[in-house]
């Protein structure tokens, strides 16, 4: 049997706006230091982790494997390019689900001052692997994320207080 072709690549990029009642300082934090980024990275609440690594420089790297119960891993590795502390972090990743690649994206995070919180400003240009698995899906994936981000910032804020 010939081998099948692999799916034309789909490009995309999204870009989401958020707003945090914290200091740019504070949000850095919760991107950088690796306690606290495995409280918040993971898509949804009740899936499993079952590995993360975080080595936060420029040439550094980024790998975290989770998923669902039962379900495919999700298994992200990224690069890290640029870092300018409080202020804007580049990276490189892909996304593997199970065996298949499914993307690769450049991510860049910036965090602006608003008064005593952050404008959050998050772009992400991706090339889509796997047609099952469009830009679209990563965008609602990454807004979920951001939701975790904010509820573990209003946790923290809690206990800081």
């Amino acid at each position: 049997m010939p081998p099948t072709s692999p799916d034309p690549v789909e490009h995309g990029r999204f870009t989401i706006e958020r707003r945090f009642d914290a200091p740019p300082a504070e949000v850095f934090a919760a991107w950088s230091r690796p306690e606290r980024k495995r409280r918040w990275f993971a898509c949804h609440a009740d899936w499993t982790s079952h590995g993360y690594e975080l080595d936060f420089r420029v040439g550094g790297f980024e790998y975290s494997r989770t998923g669902p119960a039962g379900g495919p891993l999700h298994i992200y590795e990224a690069r890290y390019a640029d870092i300018v502390p409080n202020a804007r972090i580049v990276s490189s990743y892909t996304m593997t689900l199970g065996e298949t690649r499914i993307s690769a994206s450049l991510l860049t995070v910036e965090f602006h001052r608003i008064g005593t919180g952050t404008r959050l400003v998050l772009t992400e240009q991706i090339a889509v692997l796997d047609a099952r698995y469009p830009a679209s899906s990563r965008e609602a994936g990454t807004c979920l994320q951001l939701d975790s981000l904010a509820a573990t910032l209003a946790r923290y804020d809690a206990v800081a207080a």
